[in-house]
């Protein structure tokens, strides 16, 4: 029987990202204070050279992070922070969620999944061309691909299977295939989204960006 979801904690790594961190705390806070629940965010500011830090220090919890980790230590410094009994949800420092976010996902928990990959919608579309837009548009449609912009996980299943794998990419799809390795449900779900950039170069290899680059060649 999964645990009850007292809490839920929200990880957000950043690394240069001053211009819009306000902007997607701002959002994390609205869609927590919809679901009602005890909550805490932390930032994790990865060798940042700008402000990122000291803005999201009015926001939220504040790792900094002055040593070179792959993306899966990175979220896992978030996740040290967060509650270890509730439903951890991760996302990015570019990506703005939605009002109903955190209850969307609240929703398929209690639903009994033990992990929600949710679904990344593009800000500015028309900064693609029409041929890689309407690849990423059947990508969503699909419903099966993995966003680290919109991810959530039962933190006892997390913390079960020892956090996010210590990968240089794609932490989100190794952590959801050692989910599955120890049993966990994952469910794909395209009713919960995000809206997040569409820049082609992005801070993090083998991100978003990375792959919207990659439709395009």
């Amino acid at each position: 029987m999964s645990a009850v979801i007292e809490a839920v904690g929200v990880l957000v790594p950043a690394r240069d990202e001053a211009a819009g961190i306000a902007r997607c705390l701002r959002a994390v806070r609205v869609a927590l204070a919809e679901a009602g629940l005890p909550s805490r965010v932390c930032v994790v500011a990865d060798r940042c050279r700008d402000e990122t830090a000291e803005i999201a220090a009015g926001y939220a919890d504040v790792v900094v992070n002055e040593t070179p980790l792959a993306m899966g230590e990175l979220r896992n410094l978030g996740v040290a922070r967060l509650p270890a009994r509730g439903w951890v949800l991760s996302t990015d420092a570019d990506t703005v969620v939605p009002p109903n976010w955190v209850v969307d996902h609240l929703r398929h928990a209690r639903a009994g999944a033990d992990a929600v990959a949710g679904m990344a919608d593009l800000d500015d579309p028309t900064a693609l061309g029409a041929e890689t837009l309407g690849r990423y548009s059947r990508l969503l449609a699909v419903g099966t691909h993995a966003y680290a912009a919109n991810l959530g996980v039962r933190a006892d299943m997390l913390h079960r299977v020892g956090g996010f794998p210590a990968v240089a990419s794609a932490e989100e799809h190794a952590l959801l295939a050692r989910l599955r390795a120890a049993g966990g449900r994952v469910v794909h779900a395209t009713d919960v989204r995000v809206r997040t950039s569409a820049r082609t170069r992005g801070r993090a290899q083998g991100g978003l960006a990375d792959l919207l680059r990659g439709l395009g060649a």
